[in-house]
């Protein structure tokens, strides 16, 4: 009989197009287009940045051996343009202000004397952080110049430079690339899965239960000769197939944009991300997600139950979606690790073993335990459910 419910129930669902975009569409389309967006965006601005020519203010001549030094400077290093200001430097500022110029230059006027006598001359650059490759720019320009002096100046003391280095150091990175990307996006990754297995559990548990109050059959399935815990299974257990529903098409989104749509122009990550997404690993995210989404159920179902009406249902469920992202985004934190304690929070243990699954570092007896928290929880709010459902005041208000 739970069967019959579950399919009836799933029958409902599937034709409500609002609840399909929700479960299906949406959380299939958020990783190509954010990918898009992403690659999109920063690639735009990385060109912009590398083929903007760049003004630079100076005060003096264009003849000066700083700004024959910026000349000499090949335009593979970006177009720049020097303009010369004869000693007014508050023609200069203004001009800045008013963003005639992107950088301002300023140095000792007789640098090259200071230099020749083997002194150190002061050079101050200015410009604007928040522009982009401005100060990029700026110290790839001065790292070339400030090489070539010193190269001269080892030169005429007669200096190996080589012989200056007590050490050759090389930084070795002991961490692979899927512990890599396990720490750069393994909190982002679990927060969209469980952002959308909240949502993919919302719009069924309000109009499995709210909705049949509107539509006036919810009294016509309670008069069948079918135990009420068996309704509440049935129809239960379509809100957590939703909710995996919503979360693991957006893994699926994932997938295509990586495999298929080549959003991604890295090779190598394409490789790494492949062999993250393994079917083990598919078994295990789902071993996470699913007493998450008993838990959201179960949280659910008792405020679709007392509410009377859809938007009042829908407006005390949507905020709750801010307590869930709440503990999800700490997992985002850096330094926040899956240990006894940080496995013993819910949500967060999710996100922390999703984050080490994908790292594939992970520690089963923590997964375990963050697996046994949830189902806990879930199971105590699976129960605080059949309660309010048994309740007649809440079923025919």
């Amino acid at each position: 009989m739970i069967f019959k419910i579950f399919k009836k129930e799933l029958k409902e669902t599937l034709r409500d197009k609002r609840t399909m975009i929700m479960m299906v569409v949406i959380p299939m389309l958020v990783f190509p287009l954010l990918i898009n967006v992403v690659t999109s965006i920063s690639g735009s601005f990385e060109d912009s940045a590398e083929e903007k020519k760049i003004k630079i203010g100076i005060i003096g001549d264009t003849s000066d051996y700083l700004a024959q030094k910026l000349y000499d400077i090949p335009s593979s290093f970006g177009p720049k343009e020097l303009v010369a200001y004869a000693g007014d430097s508050s023609q200069m500022l203004n001009d800045y202000r008013n963003e005639k110029l992107d950088i301002l230059l300023f140095y000792e006027p007789n640098i090259q004397k200071k230099l020749d006598a083997n002194e150190k001359a002061i050079v101050k650059w200015t410009l604007d952080k928040t522009k982009i490759g401005n100060q990029g720019r700026a110290k790839s320009y001065m790292q070339i110049i400030e090489a070539e002096a010193r190269f001269l100046r080892y030169d005429a003391l007669g200096i190996d430079e080589e012989a200056l280095k007590p050490f050759e150091v090389i930084y070795e990175n002991s961490a692979s690339e899927q512990q890599m990307i396990g720490e750069l996006a393994g909190g982002f990754l679990p927060y969209i899965f469980i952002a959308f297995g909240f949502m993919g559990c919302m719009y069924p548990a309000i109009d499995l239960f709210t909705g049949e109050k509107e539509r006036g059959t919810i009294e016509t399935l309670l008069s069948t000769p079918v135990h009420r815990w068996k309704i509440l299974v049935g129809k239960m257990l379509v809100i957590i197939l939703s909710g995996l529903m919503a979360a693991f098409s957006a893994l699926l989104g994932l997938f295509l944009s990586i495999q298929y749509l080549d959003m991604v122009p890295d090779v190598k990550l394409i490789e790494v991300i492949s062999t993250i997404l393994t079917p083990t690993f598919i078994i295990k995210l789902f071993f996470l997600l699913l007493p998450l989404t008993i838990f959201f159920a179960g949280v659910m179902v008792p405020v679709s139950v007392y509410t009377k009406t859809f938007k009042e249902a829908q407006s005390i469920i949507a905020p709750m979606n801010i307590v869930v992202i709440l503990p999800a985004m700490v997992g985002l934190f850096p330094g926040i690790e899956l240990n006894i304690a940080t496995a013993c929070v819910p949500i967060l243990n999710i996100v922390l073993t999703t984050k080490s699954l994908i790292a594939g570092n992970v520690d089963y007896l923590l997964f375990a335990l963050s697996f046994a928290v949830m189902l806990i929880l879930a199971g105590v709010a699976v129960l605080f459910s059949f309660r309010q459902f048994g309740k007649e005041s809440n079923i025919l208000s």
